[in-house]
Formats: C-alpha cells, structure tokens, sequence
C-alpha cells in the first residue's frame, strides 16, 4: 500500500509541474539577423524548411539503397532470382529519391 502512495505522489507532483509549465507564459525573444533588414525574412524561413525536408527525404533515400544493396547480396547467397529483382528495384528506387531535389531543380530550370 506504501508503494502506491509514492507513485500516486509523484504523479501528483508531475501533474502540477506539466501544469505549471504548461500555463507559464514566458516571452521569448527572436534575435535579428545581421545580413537582412528585418528579422523575419519569409523567402529564408521557406527555403531553410525546403533544406530540411529534402534532407529527411535524401535520408530515406539512403535508407532504401542501403536496404536494396543488402537484398541484392542476400538473393546472391540463396540463388533467387526474385529477391534480386526486387532488391534492384529497391536500390534504383532509393537512388533516384536520394537526388530527388536535383532532379526537380533540373526539371525546373
């Protein structure tokens, strides 16, 4: 019973600190960068979150070449054939989503 009351009080306490921190309004202050006039430039944030995406997407891109290279070598050591094709589609498949951002600024002009 002793036990339960512990962990009844630390939820209790948790509870009130999630809380706090929860309705604690601070004020947080942007810095303003010193090549640009004013400190939120639109064209900067929009370009910085396309970098962003397109580096999760390049390292999905690795993930499934990585994937299909250790198929390909896996179909290698049991002789099949279907394994093998599937792992070089998974690697041409992965490289092409790896330079997926070259190829639309290519398409783009």
């Amino acid at each position: 019973m002793r036990r339960n009351n512990k962990r009844q009080r630390f939820l209790l306490v948790f509870a009130v600190f999630c809380l706090a921190f929860t309705l604690c309004n601070l004020p947080v202050f942007a810095a303003v960068s010193s090549g640009t006039t004013s400190g939120n430039d639109p064209l900067k944030v929009v370009n910085n979150l396309s970098d962003f995406i397109f580096g999760i997407v390049r390292a999905i891109g690795m993930i499934l070449t990585g994937f299909g290279v250790m198929q390909v070598g896996l179909s290698f050591k049991s002789h099949d054939a279907g394994q093998r094709a599937q792992g070089f589609l998974s690697v041409a498949g992965g490289i092409i989503i790896m330079f997926s951002k070259e190829i639309l600024t290519l398409i783009t002009g």
